[in-house]
C-alpha cells in the first residue's frame, strides 16, 4: 500500500510517537486523523496541519468514543486505510512496595485496559471500516494496523509488572488478529520501541537517561520518534510485514533496574 496519500487514524497522535507518525503521514500527502484526549495540543496540530488533518478528542477506553471516531474520520475522508495505536500509559508500581503492601488492582486495570484492551478496540472498529474498502493494488489490500508494544514486553523491569503484561498482551494480539483479518485483505503488524525520546523522558533527571543510553549498543542515544514514523511507514508500504512485531531498540536489552 503505498503510503502517499492515505487517510490514517493516530491515537495518541497529540505528542511523542503518535505525533510523529501524524507528522510523517501528513508530509506525505495524507489526510490524517489525531485521537486524542489532550484538546489543547490535539487542536493545535490539526490547525498548523491544515485541511488535510482534523482533531477527534477520544477515549479509547471508551468503546463508544472509539467507533464514533473511527465514523467521524470515515465519513470526512470517506474511508479509512491506516490506524495506529500509539496512546498508552506506563506509571511503574511493584507489586509489592518496600512494606509489602500490594499494588492496588485498579493501577494494574487502568494500565491494561488503556495499552491492551484500548489498543484492541481500535483495531477492531478499524478492521470494520476498513473492510468496506474497495482493494488497492496487485494483492488487493484494503488496509494496515500498526500497534505498539514495547521491549517491555520480553525484558520487563522491576515495576513494569502491568505495563509489561499489557505490552506483551499486543505481541501475543498481532499473530491471531493478522490471521483473522487476512481474508478481508488487512494487514496487523507491531512495532516493539526501545528507549524512544518522547515526553515521558523529559521528567527523567539526566542521570536516569544516561543509565539508559547504558544499556543500547548502537547507535549509542535514545531513538526518536521519527525513526518510529519511518518504520510505520515502510510497514504500510512493504505489504509483506504482516502478523509480526518488529523491535525498534537499537539492540538494547533492558536491565531487570
Amino acid at each position: 500500500m503505498d503510503i502517499h496519500g492515505r487517510r490514517v487514524l493516530v491515537t495518541g497522535g497529540a505528542s511523542g510517537l503518535g505525533e510523529a507518525t501524524i507528522r510523517f503521514f501528513a508530509g506525505h500527502g495524507g489526510k490524517v486523523v489525531i485521537v486524542d484526549l489532550n484538546d489543547e495540543k490535539g487542536e493545535a496540530l490539526a490547525s498548523e496541519l491544515g485541511d488535510t488533518a482534523l482533531y477527534i478528542k477520544t477515549d479509547v477506553t471508551d468503546e463508544a468514543s472509539v467507533k464514533a471516531a473511527v465514523k467521524t474520520a470515515v465519513d470526512h475522508y470517506g474511508g479509512l486505510d491506516v490506524a495506529v495505536n500509539c496512546a498508552g500509559i506506563g506509571p511503574p508500581q511493584k507489586i509489592l512496595d518496600r512494606d509489602s503492601n500490594v499494588m492496588p488492582l485498579d493501577h494494574f486495570h487502568k494500565i491494561v485496559t488503556i495499552n491492551l484492551i484500548g489498543s484492541f478496540t481500535v483495531l477492531a472498529h478499524a478492521a470494520e471500516a476498513m473492510a468496506k474498502n474497495d482493494p488497492v493494488g496487485e494483492d488487493g489490500e484494503r488496509g494496515v494496523i500498526v500497534n505498539t508494544a514495547s521491549v517491555a514486553a520480553y525484558e520487563g523491569q522491576i515495576g513494569q509488572a502491568a505495563y509489561s503484561a499489557s505490552k506483551g498482551g499486543i505481541v501475543g494480539l498481532t499473530l491471531p488478529a493478522a490471521r483473522e483479518l487476512a481474508r478481508q485483505g488487512i494487514r496487523v503488524a507491531t512495532i516493539a520501541p526501545g528507549f524512544i525520546h518522547t515526553p515521558l523522558f523529559d521528567g527523567l533527571p539526566e542521570p536516569a537517561v544516561e543509565s539508559l543510553k547504558t544499556q543500547v549498543q548502537f547507535p549509542k542515544r535514545l531513538g526518536k520518534p521519527a525513526e518510529y514514523a519511518k518504520l510505520v511507514g515502510h510497514i504500510v508500504d512493504n505489504a509483506y510485514i504482516n502478523g509480526e512485531t518488529i523491535r525498534m531498540d537499537a539492540a538494547a536489552r533492558m536491565a531487570p533496574k
